[in-house]
């Protein structure tokens, strides 16, 4: 009996061991049916539970070979993540002693392996690589933590022996087991980027919030100028006093358009639209624009001007003229404003290179003013700031002129710097490169220019224009500021009446100032509706656009329109004259008198 219940253990086949027991009764005739029946269910149920058991059997080796390899692979996950992570990670026990740490950690420390560090103290590890000080107080947040405190977080700054600094985020957190706590985990993460960032962040907010303050009251002086003087001079009835008046006004007006030119160059920077236009020009003519410009605010301060001119300077240039010719304004007037009375300031202009037809310039302005310290010139060239607070407040200005300045030299292949000590003046140098031309590239310099109303008078008699403006006022300035010219004037208030009038006559106007922003019609579906005309003059009478949008492609729009030419708002007689005079022909009268 035992050797059939050994075989029923070991996974007998039951059908044969039913014909082996019914052979066994049989021969053994004292074995009853009964005996035999409850045999066979006693091997039925061990059978039953052998395979039940034989099944856990199968799944505890299963789970067991599952979990050994979860094992590993959580080992080989976390060996990974300690060898590739970024921060300085390690683990200490209860007595501060290393049980596991990154491989940055085992880097910093000086050592190649982990294995070399694990069981050493903290305080001896960290001891050769960190302050005194920062030890300490790593020691002290890890017991705090031990002893039953949260999670620790900090930000600290630490010398480094090559006499840098680098700023960690210090994370002390418990390390748990079963609910007991065995030890700590510290997470030192360098945010020394991220920290520079912020400050950077935080002084350029700070910069643009004195910068605002600022604009503030550049803008509001120049109003609040204009204002005054209107009413003084509509209080008097003294002439002289009147135009003393006129005067102030312009000179605030001015000032206020510098202002507007300004934030819209500095808009275009950050946008990356600012663009040059590169003509052909007369260096000698742009100097004494310069000049011009400059002598005033000069000799108003009785300062001493003095320039030094190098005469192997090529006469002819391409380049954009008008943009060297701020930037360098932009530098006299900052000599001028920060220079005292009876002081001196030299411009200087020479030619420091030539590669084939492109020329080196180098230009420098020297001045006897006040002088910048190191950390003034580290800022000033930045946007939104001036060498400190103090300045804006006793000198005036945007603090965008020298931001401006350095990207305009730097479009033109050069640069922009400073020499300056304080008290003894300053020296702003710039060099920019350009293509020279011969003169008979160059545009005619001998035609005749006008440059101011007296001289234009009669240029443009006998022509006829067509003014398409939609404001009052701004018709009424177009005309007065033409009327010296002797041109004949017809106004249109919007687009659909100027091409009402040009379909009329095709051939009655020599030329049209066409303002783009317009009711009904606006000057640019004007413009193409006009050169859709089937008249040869409608396509070929020039259209100069009027606008005060400054930026490159909203000229580009009035070129596609047809147009051939832009000035912009607000209007200034020489420059709406001279462009008017690329497509008028002077009078016979006027050429005579200017020659």
């Amino acid at each position: 009996m035992t050797d059939l219940v050994k075989q029923a253990e070991r996974k007998t086949d039951y059908k044969d061991l039913m014909r082996r027991l019914e052979r066994l009764g049989a021969s053994a005739g004292g074995v009853s049916k009964s005996d035999l029946k409850e045999l066979l269910l006693y091997v039925r149920r061990l059978e039953r539970d052998y395979r039940a058991l034989a099944l856990v059997h199968d799944q505890t080796v299963r789970l067991r070979d599952m979990n050994e390899a979860a094992v590993k692979l959580a080992h080989f996950y976390n060996r990974l993540l300690l060898k590739n992570v970024s921060s300085v990670i390690f683990v200490l026990d209860k007595d501060l002693r290393l049980v596991l740490g990154s491989a940055l950690t085992v880097s910093i420390l000086g050592y190649s392996n982990i294995r070399e560090i694990v069981g050493l103290p903290f305080v001896e590890l960290f001891s050769r690589i960190m302050p005194d000080e920062w030890v300490s107080a790593m020691v002290g947040r890890c017991e705090e933590t031990l002893k039953g405190g949260g999670e620790l977080s900090v930000e600290e700054t630490t010398p480094q022996e090559n006499g840098g600094e680098v700023t960690y985020r210090v994370t002390v957190s418990p390390a748990w087991e079963k609910g007991i706590r065995k030890g700590v985990v510290v997470v030192m993460s360098d945010i020394t980027q991220l920290v520079r960032a912020r400050e950077e962040a935080e002084q350029a907010s700070r910069a643009k919030s004195s910068f605002l303050a600022n604009m503030s009251h550049e803008i509001r002086t120049p109003i609040g100028v204009v204002i005054g003087m209107i009413n003084i001079a509509k209080s008097t009835g003294d002439v002289e006093r009147q135009n003393y008046c006129l005067e102030k006004i312009e000179t605030a007006s001015r000032h206020l358009l510098g202002v507007i030119n300004d934030i819209l160059d500095i808009s275009k920077i950050e946008a990356g639209r600012l663009e040059l236009c590169p003509v052909e020009f007369s260096f000698e003519d742009m100097l004494k624009k310069i000049i011009t410009v400059m002598r005033f605010r000069i000799s108003e301060r009785n300062q001493n001007f003095t320039q030094s001119i190098d005469p192997a300077i090529p006469r002819f240039f391409v380049a954009d003229d008008q943009r060297l010719a701020q930037v360098v304004i932009n530098l006299l007037s900052n000599a001028v404003k920060f220079t005292p009375e009876e002081g001196g300031i030299q411009l200087e202009a020479r030619l420091l290179g030539r590669e084939g037809d492109i020329c080196t310039l180098y230009f420098s302005i020297s001045d006897t003013g006040i002088g910048l310290t190191e950390e003034q010139r580290s800022r000033l060239f930045f946007p939104f700031e001036q060498a400190d607070n103090s300045v804006s407040r006793k000198y005036g200005g945007t603090g965008l002129g020298l931001a401006i300045s350095k990207r305009i030299v730097e479009m033109m292949d050069g640069t922009l710097d400073v020499r300056s000590k304080p008290g003894e003046g300053s020296t702003f140098w710039l060099t920019v490169k350009a293509k020279c031309v011969a003169g008979a590239e160059a545009s005619d310099q001998n035609a005749p220019v006008a440059s101011g109303a007296a001289e234009a008078a009669g240029i443009f008699a006998g022509c006829r224009i067509l003014l398409a403006e939609d404001i009052d006022i701004n018709r009424e300035i177009v005309t007065a500021l033409l009327e010296p010219t002797g041109v004949a004037i017809e106004s249109a208030e919007n687009g659909e009446e100027a091409l009402r009038r040009v379909s009329e006559t095709p051939d009655g106007f020599d030329l049209i100032l066409m303002d783009v922003q317009m009711p009904v019609m606006d000057g640019l579906e004007a413009t193409r509706r006009i050169r859709a005309l089937n008249a040869p003059a409608a396509g070929a009478v020039p259209i100069i656009a009027m606008t005060a949008h400054v930026f490159r492609e909203d000229i580009e729009k009035c070129l596609q329109a047809g147009m051939n030419n832009h000035v912009s708002k607000p209007l200034e007689f020489v420059e709406l004259v001279g462009k008017m005079r690329q497509y008028l022909p002077p009078s016979e009268r006027f050429k005579h008198e200017m020659l």
